[in-house]
């Protein structure tokens, strides 16, 4: 403040921040503190494909080499969309819908297509979690009940090998199975032959879906003051799990051997396109890039936090527990390779049946089995419950973006979201049925991963950088952060990622094979048509929405598809005050007051 000696009139120079948001952001609310968002960022993208399928993409696709295409991706798709998607939420302070009608209304249907498939993925998501509570419940026993046979559901041709004669050849195991085996197939699924075969609803699994729902709906329930303090727990327990699990791993006989089966080199790999498929689609699916979950959650970022660093850090966190996590797998398989003197590749699997069969089998051979059980199960729940309830977080912000007068009074927020977990809850009934097993995967395979999101991606880049302006948005993030960032940033929305996006796509056409379940059943065609369809309706909102726009606006389609590629009014007034045509920050002059409270002029 400088005083201007003639008349006793200040001048006041007010710099160019963004401190303070427009009046109408205030009832949405903030992070209580920078660790809420970190923490629950961390529950949204470290999940149990961390743990089930990184390390086996790793082992499966040449070891050590798989790193190569894998952190090309991270930093030429995965840490340039993850911040692009954190950044847009914290410019716009909107969720995942409102904030393309803020800054780019005509892919409004991005915003719609994205939380279509979190609705789905929170449907099918959640029957992990269910799976877990009831492994978790049964490892309080005397004797776990998949370590061994003679129990109501195992059949004759259960082979338990803690009691097998060792003499017996190779080929006397041809017709057997474990007893870990029919515990997941007869006892916990009890599946039927097939997708058509939709069978009885498993009681049991249906109350471990209800609890699992009530805990997702008390950790959201009051917005992102109950799911940052959840965040606390859920995100950081799973990480002593690990490290516990990690340390008894290693320090297991056979586990030297199970770490190099993990790592070793194969250089030869490099030259199989589906090893690259497979380190492109890792890095989209452990990201949680494309489901407006980061959008959501940067949105209740102040202004000028330094989502670039945030980004940054939180890519390196989430790829560093995928490797830390395939050392706690590995070691754990190579002892059990050891112990029954099998090859790794038997029973080195992905997805889960290396989270309810193979490592229950594991622990089944420990010393004091139950504590280890306890341990991993209660790591899988809570992997998945904050992935969970992140995501009904991320729909319930963009309902309320949507609907802020109507749904920011009395419980009427709490309502709607019991509304949709009770919904969610009623259409996942049909996952825990004896043929669920097969639905489940249908969706977790078109709609929930893979191609939707390579497409929505896609959209995005494309969106942002050449409908928006790349430049124009890197202004903006500078303008939040204080500081240009890396050029590398720019160049990939414009022209690496989309790129890659589309080739991925591509190639995963040219290799297209019918989907299969244990590489036994084939799922029929009707089956597939209905997976593609309903992927299909989410993708589809993109188009239908663009078409919507362009037939309500007004002008001529060359006006009107401009106008619709522009940001709104108070986008462009975010910071204020404005500056003066010469750069410099405009001045307001504060002139005093004369002794009986009037203006002086």
């Amino acid at each position: 403040m400088v005083v201007n000696g003639k008349n006793g009139t200040y001048t006041v120079s007010v710099p160019n921040e963004c401190s303070q948001k427009p009046k109408e952001m205030e009832g949405r609310g903030y992070w209580g503190t920078k660790a809420e968002f970190i923490l629950t960022v961390m529950g949204a993208i470290i999940g149990p494909g961390n743990i089930w399928r990184f390390p086996y993409l790793c082992y499966r696709n040449g070891g050590g080499v798989f790193f190569i295409p894998y952190i090309l991706f991270m930093f030429t798709c995965g840490i340039p969309l993850f911040f692009l998607e954190t950044a847009l939420g914290q410019y716009t302070s909107q969720g995942g819908i409102t904030c393309w009608r803020k800054i780019c209304p005509l892919f409004q249907g991005l915003g719609y297509a994205s939380h279509l498939i979190i609705s789905f993925s929170a449907t099918s998501y959640i029957i992990i979690i269910a799976w877990a509570f009831f492994y978790l419940f049964s490892s309080f026993s005397a004797d776990l009940p998949w370590a061994t046979c003679g129990h109501y559901w195992n059949t004759d041709s259960c082979l338990d090998l803690s009691h097998q004669n060792l003499s017996h050849s190779m080929t006397s195991r041809l017709n057997t199975t474990l007893p870990v085996v029919e515990f997941w197939q007869r006892r916990v699924l009890k599946i039927s032959g097939g997708i058509e075969e939709v069978g009885s609803l498993r009681w049991e699994l249906v109350l471990c879906l209800i609890l699992s729902w009530v805990i997702c709906y008390f950790c959201v329930w009051k917005g992102i003051k109950s799911t940052g303090k959840a965040a606390f727990f859920t995100a950081t327990f799973p990480f002593i799990m690990l490290l516990v699990l990690l340390v008894r791993g290693v320090t297991l006989p056979g586990a030297r051997e199970g770490i190099i089966y993990y790592l070793y080199p194969d250089i030869s790999r490099l030259s199989d396109p589906q090893v690259w498929m497979d380190a492109g689609t890792q890095i989209f699916f452990s990201y949680a890039i494309g489901l407006g979950f980061l959008t959501s959650l940067g949105s209740y970022n102040t202004y000028n936090n330094d989502c670039y660093k945030d980004c940054f850090y939180l890519c390196l966190l989430n790829s560093a527990t995928s490797i830390v996590a395939g050392f706690a797998i590995f070691s754990v398989l190579g002892f059990m390779t050891l112990e029954q003197g099998v090859d790794i590749s038997e029973v080195a699997e992905s997805g889960p049946g290396l989270a309810f069969i193979v490592y229950p089998r594991a622990v089944a051979m420990m010393p004091m089995p139950q504590v280890w059980s306890v341990c991993f199960f209660i790591m899988i729940i809570l992997l998945g419950l904050d992935s969970q309830f992140v995501g009904l977080e991320c729909l319930m912000t963009s309902l309320v973006d949507l609907f802020p007068i109507y749904l920011r009074q009395g419980f009427r927020r709490e309502l709607v979201l019991l509304v949709i977990c009770c919904t969610c809850c009623v259409l996942g009934l049909s996952l825990v049925t004896e043929g669920g097993m097969y639905l489940l995967q249908l969706l977790d395979h078109h709609v929930c991963s893979g191609t939707t999101l390579l497409l929505l991606s896609l959209c995005q880049s494309i969106s942002i950088a050449w409908v928006y302006g790349a430049g124009r948005f890197y202004g903006n993030i500078t303008d939040m952060i204080g500081y240009r960032p890396h050029p590398l940033m720019m160049y990939c929305w414009c022209y690496i990622t989309p790129f890659i996006c589309f080739g991925t796509f591509v190639f995963s056409f040219v290799k297209y094979s019918p989907l299969k379940f244990s590489n036994t059943y084939v799922y029929p065609l009707w089956a597939n048509i209905m997976g593609w369809f309903i992927a299909s309706v989410s993708l589809s909102l993109i188009p239908l929405f663009v078409l919507y726009k362009m037939i309500q606006g007004k002008g001529t389609l060359r006006q009107r598809f401009v106008a619709l590629c522009q940001p709104v009014d108070d986008m462009d007034q975010k910071c204020l005050p404005a500056l003066e045509t010469n750069g410099n920050p405009s001045h307001t002059e504060l002139k005093p007051l004369s002794h009986t409270g009037e203006l002086n002029h």
